[in-house]
């Protein structure tokens, strides 16, 4: 190979940072290297890095293979032991363009992985694309100051910390200059943005600014929020800024107060409740996804019940379901377990439930017309996120106007109507 390989694993940060290290590697004139960019969600997912990593190896066997991410940055030690591992690097690490020019030279340690928790800011950093993706993702924010007892990413990521509302419209003027409709903001916990900053600058506030400043972009969206820390002036936007797409992801993992409490959550069931019917009263076309852990340590057949049915009561039409996986260092993991087989049963029932939700989603949408943001081939997103395949082939990231004819059971099915842009 004479190429950089990225191999990106979880969050939508991720893949922006990984397009900020192709660009650094190609400034260093770095060649025959394999990045692996890991995540430490859940234990499978540092597996499938582990695994991911040896293949890389066998694939390119004369390839520098570089480690970097949230597992490398919480436990540099298990892949610096990998016999495939060339060089590991930090979450803040892999940011800086010194990095890999002393990569590109050879001239740099093998373990380069700082304390994060020292970190106090984060640079925006100008990109010019995704590759072949349809949406381009922008960093906001990085880290997260909250402490859930079940979640081990404030270790790999550090500090809450905000990229200035001025660098982020820069970036997203740039952006769409390189003709991407679609913007995505993105970090680890958003909802906390502009707290670290002067001013009163808040997430709200920031979608307003870049809406106003970048009139050209046709579309933006948010990645995963926390709704219990939604400000006045992001429902604002919702209710008022037609450019700012319908459909949230929301951050709840739970339905039931005593698994809330436990998980160290800043938020009660009827908040997930009342901020959905809310959204949904300013905004009638909101269409919400969420976080659900199934078998939570001490999780009940009740509690898990009130669970099961906060997909009902909040509406919920795109679930991502996780079984709890114990992470080692998190407080969850020295509480009571719930039985291993009752956790994946919990969770197929969350999924039929959030199957039969989505379901009902795709039916109700035949016969209207709708935009559709095309992703690859035949394939694109409508502006509530739905997947939607079209009669038709158009390229990466154009418009198209649709008018929808039924569903598959996963995607809504649409003929094209005259292309938007």
């Amino acid at each position: 190979m004479s190429d950089i390989e990225i191999i990106t694993f979880g969050c939508r940060l991720n893949a922006y940072e990984s397009e900020v290290m192709r660009g650094h590697a190609a400034t260093a004139g770095l060649t025959d290297a394999v990045i692996v960019n890991t995540c430490a969600v859940t234990a499978e997912a540092v597996r499938q890095a582990r695994q991911a990593i040896r293949r890389a190896r066998r694939e390119h066997p004369n390839a520098k293979i570089v480690v970097t991410g949230c597992a490398a940055q919480i436990d540099p030690a298990r892949f610096a032991d990998m016999d495939e591992v060339d060089h590991v690097i930090g979450n803040q690490e892999k940011l800086e363009a010194r990095t890999f020019a002393g990569l590109g030279t050879a001239d740099t340690e093998r373990v380069v992985v700082n304390d994060i928790m020292s970190v106090r800011e984060t640079a925006g950093h100008l990109i010019e694309g995704f590759g072949n993706r349809a949406r381009a993702y922008v960093q906001i924010q990085n880290g997260c100051d909250h402490r859930c007892t079940f979640c081990i990413i404030p270790f790999g990521r550090g500090p809450s910390r905000s990229v200035p509302a001025g660098e982020v419209v820069a970036q997203v003027r740039r952006l769409v200059e390189n003709g991407y409709a679609e913007i995505v903001l993105t970090g680890v916990d958003i909802t906390a943005y502009g707290k670290d900053l002067p001013g009163a600058i808040t997430l709200g506030r920031l979608v307003r600014t870049v809406l106003k400043l970048v009139p050209e972009l046709p579309r933006l969206r948010l990645s995963s929020i926390d709704s219990i820390e939604a400000d006045p002036a992001l429902l604002a936007a919702i209710a008022e800024e037609e450019r700012l797409m319908p459909h949230l992801h929301l951050s709840l993992q739970s339905g039931d107060d005593l698994t809330l409490k436990r998980m160290k959550r800043r938020h009660a069931r009827a908040d997930s409740v009342r901020f959905c019917e809310e959204a949904r009263r300013v905004r009638p076309d909101m269409v919400f996804g969420a976080d659900l852990i199934a078998g939570f340590p001490t999780e009940t057949e009740t509690m898990f019940r009130n669970s099961l049915s906060l997909v009902d009561d909040c509406g919920l039409t795109f679930l991502h379901v996780f079984p709890f996986s114990a992470r080692e260092g998190t407080p969850a993991a020295r509480m009571p377990q719930v039985n291993g087989r009752v956790i994946q049963r919990r969770a197929a029932e969350l999924r039929e439930n959030g199957l039969a939700a989505l379901h009902a989603h795709l039916a109700e949408a035949k016969g209207r017309r709708i935009q559709v943001l095309m992703e690859t081939g035949d394939q694109g997103r409508a502006a509530d996120f739905t997947p939607v395949r079209i009669e038709t082939e158009a390229a990466a990231g154009s418009l198209m106007e649709a008018k929808v004819e039924g569903h598959d059971g996963a995607a809504l099915l649409a003929v094209a109507a005259v292309t938007a842009s």
